[in-house]
């Protein structure tokens, strides 16, 4: 059996914690600075922490003995985190999609005798794995477009929008700079620009850039690929009221404003969809072609579980790469990227086989 730390015990970590103990190959350890957030998840944990402290030396001491630490904890953690887990020689697995984040853990991992896999959700995460699978059958890439909406399943203010993971996360991938390769050069671009527009389903979206999607295909498809980039998927009018709030009453520049705004006048739901979608283009065969993976998974309310798809997408999606690791068909130290798993063995993995279901919500009564 396999020990795991998981430092966080959030709607996210709560999820992880109950999938991976639900197993029985794995006993799980949770630390987390609330007491009442652990009280959620002391029925799927071995142990769990109070951990006042989030110094690497204090993290460090509490990690230790553990095969792998899964860092479910803000972004701004990520790399106190990350070089706890080396200095404590356990395996590293996050969440992260802040790009000065994962730059900091790739230079950790060098030379490292443990491994370090952050991104581990769904975008970063598993949206790159789809790209990356898509990507390979062909001979010439002309582009690759990869889409994620983590979206509420019944908008109803203005913003058609409702909080359904991280307000931090959501705001640095507002506000930070996106990469991109345009005509095979990378490059970065603004986010909430590159405004788009298309229907999938029966449904009208539209998608802008945000920060942190692509994780590492740029580097991993640089020199093969003439466009690629990743944007975030709302409902028509969204990107425009963002603006609004971050450019011109300027709450880019006071995102603790911004964040208390939200949090005091956007409701949660666990009422929510995510959709993916990816499209490639080029040359396959001799032919120009498209080929194109699209997925919505929905939240699931059934024998007194519930789960939103976030929920559902990001902690899945971890645990597969946690289990893909321990059963060897991941390298064993080092820095990992997303794109080294293989779609059909994650979609075939007990944990990733999530992707491959959509269950319809029902609204509460």
């Amino acid at each position: 059996m396999k020990k795991i730390a998981l430092l966080g015990a959030g709607h996210i970590g709560q999820t992880i914690a109950r999938l991976l103990t639900d197993t029985g190959d794995y006993r799980v350890s949770v630390f987390d600075r609330s007491a009442q957030a652990l009280s959620h998840v002391r029925e799927h944990a071995a142990e769990v922490f109070e951990l006042s402290e989030s110094d690497t030396g204090t993290l460090r001491k509490a990690i230790a003995g553990h095969d792998a630490v899964i860092n479910a904890l803000p972004y701004t953690m990520a790399t106190s985190a990350a070089a706890a887990a080396v200095a404590a020689g356990c395996h590293y697995f996050d969440l992260t999609e802040d790009v000065a984040a994962t730059q900091a853990i790739a230079q950790l991992a060098e030379g490292a005798t443990t491994a370090l896999m952050p991104q581990c959700g769904l975008a970063p995460g598993f949206i790159s794995i789809a790209a990356h699978h898509l990507a390979a059958d062909f001979e010439r890439i002309d582009s690759v477009k990869m889409r994620v909406g983590a979206l509420p399943a019944f908008p109803t203010n203005s913003l058609k929008y409702n909080l359904t993971w991280s307000v931090d996360g959501l705001i640095n991938e507002y506000c930070q700079p996106c990469e991109a390769i345009r005509d095979g050069e990378r490059l970065s671009v603004q986010p909430l620009e590159g405004l788009e527009h298309f229907s999938l389903d029966g449904v009208e979206y539209e998608a802008f850039n945000t920060s942190g999607g692509l994780g590492t295909l740029c580097e991993t498809l640089a020199g093969r690929v003439s466009d690629l980039d990743y944007k975030s998927v709302r409902y028509p009018g969204h990107g425009a009221l963002m603006k609004v709030l971050l450019g011109e009453l300027r709450l880019k520049d006071d995102q603790a404003t911004l964040k208390g705004l939200l949090k005091r006048a956007v409701p949660s739901t666990s009422q929510d969809v995510v959709l993916v979608f990816v499209v490639v283009s080029g040359m396959r065969d001799g032919v120009l072609t498209q080929e194109v993976f699209a997925r919505k998974i929905f939240a699931e309310r059934n024998n007194g579980q519930s789960a939103s798809a976030i929920q559902i997408t990001t902690a899945s999606a971890v645990c597969a790469a946690v289990d893909l690791f321990f059963a060897g068909e991941l390298p064993q130290h080092g820095f990992i990227r997303q794109e080294q798993i293989g779609l059909p063995g994650f979609l075939a993995n007990r944990f990733g086989n999530a992707y491959m279901h959509s269950t319809n919500i029902e609204s509460l009564s």
